[in-house]
């Protein structure tokens, strides 16, 4: 039934945007266009919000020429329907805001160290990187991967932590628990080395998993646990701080062609725009966050030793890094300039 749902909305929406079309200039001036961004997320998420700074930018600084569809909540479909449309010629979604475990996913092996287990020791340590040119060697690989997508700009929706229908106050109380775990090596490897057994689960499917009793827990940002009432079926959390919730906005790389380069350049003003409104957004959320779920009777326990859930991802951590150890040492190198 799921599938037959997703069916329909991608359906319905292609109808809807068959008439938007990324076109150039002709006749020396520029034509109005539409550029359909897909968010799975709510709007009033920390990601809702960055994409909403970035259509208000570039509606501003296009003069109203470049129009941002926002299509939030997943109406598009999941992150994989909008990727398997984004990756095929033609598709009526332009831009996508996902994580950049999702690019690992596919194949983009700079964006799979981004989620390593305990890789950023803060989020200054991420937005050094993020504001370095070695950002763009990470911006750019799905480009030099032959995917038809290239990377906007960045975002980061603070750390991810677990959170579960049972209290969970160390490595330990991991042992046996059925763990929503996405199909990535990083998370698989995280969830194995707390002793914990993966379940698939889709995104839109979470909540229902965790009220039935089919998963014991999963993980997000602490903005997107309380955006989508995770913590009315799994009320406790422990604040681990596994891996830092690393956004990336693509465009196709077939829109991107045909834009000119003065909408390029608006599009790339307005992604910078974005990510430093969401630098400034994201530490006050997460304090609100923090204050909301409290006042609705969340449990958030502090984790104030690391130390064994590293030694829990070790063996994750050193096959991550293996894939570019390299560029692992540069990314870690940011935590200290």
């Amino acid at each position: 039934m799921r599938k037959f749902s997703t069916f329909v909305t991608l359906s319905c929406a292609a109808l809807c945007l068959t008439a938007v079309s990324c076109t150039k200039k002709t006749g020396g001036e520029e034509k109005s266009i539409t550029l359909v961004m897909a968010e799975v997320n709510p709007a009033e998420t920390i990601a809702g919000q960055m994409d909403q700074a970035f259509k208000e930018k570039v509606e501003e600084l296009s003069e109203g020429k470049i129009k941002i569809d926002l299509q939030c909540s997943g109406i598009l479909g999941d992150v994989d329907s909008v990727m398997d449309l984004m990756l095929k010629p033609h598709s009526t979604i332009h831009i996508h805001r996902m994580s950049a475990v999702n690019m690992a996913m596919y194949g983009c092996k700079k964006s799979a160290l981004l989620s390593i287990p305990f890789t950023f020791s803060s989020k200054e340590h991420f937005w050094r990187l993020a504001e370095s040119e070695d950002a763009d060697d990470i911006l750019n690989e799905p480009i030099e991967k032959g995917l038809g997508l290239r990377g906007l700009f960045f975002g980061e929706e603070g750390f991810r932590h677990f959170f579960s229908t049972k209290k969970i106050e160390k490595v330990e109380d991991f042992k046996g628990l059925k763990v929503r775990g996405t199909n990535d090596k990083a998370m698989q490897g995280l969830i194995a080395g707390v002793k914990a057994t993966s379940i698939p689960v889709n995104y839109a499917d979470l909540y229902v998993a965790l009220q039935t009793g089919a998963i014991d827990a999963a993980e997000q940002p602490i903005a997107n646990y309380l955006a989508n009432h995770f913590n009315a079926v799994a009320p406790y959390m422990i604040l681990d701080g596994h891996t830092l919730g690393v956004m990336e906005a693509v465009i196709t790389e077939e829109c991107w062609q045909s834009l000119t380069k003065k909408q390029q350049e608006i599009l790339l003003e307005a992604g910078k725009y974005a990510s430093d409104f969401c630098r400034k957004l994201s530490q006050t959320e997460e304090d609100k966050v923090k204050a909301a779920l409290l006042a609705e009777g969340a449990t958030l326990t502090e984790v104030d030793d690391i130390t064994p859930w590293q030694e829990a991802c070790a063996a994750v951590i050193e096959e991550g890094a293996a894939v570019d150890p390299d560029f692992y040492q540069t990314i870690l190198s940011y935590a200290e300039k």
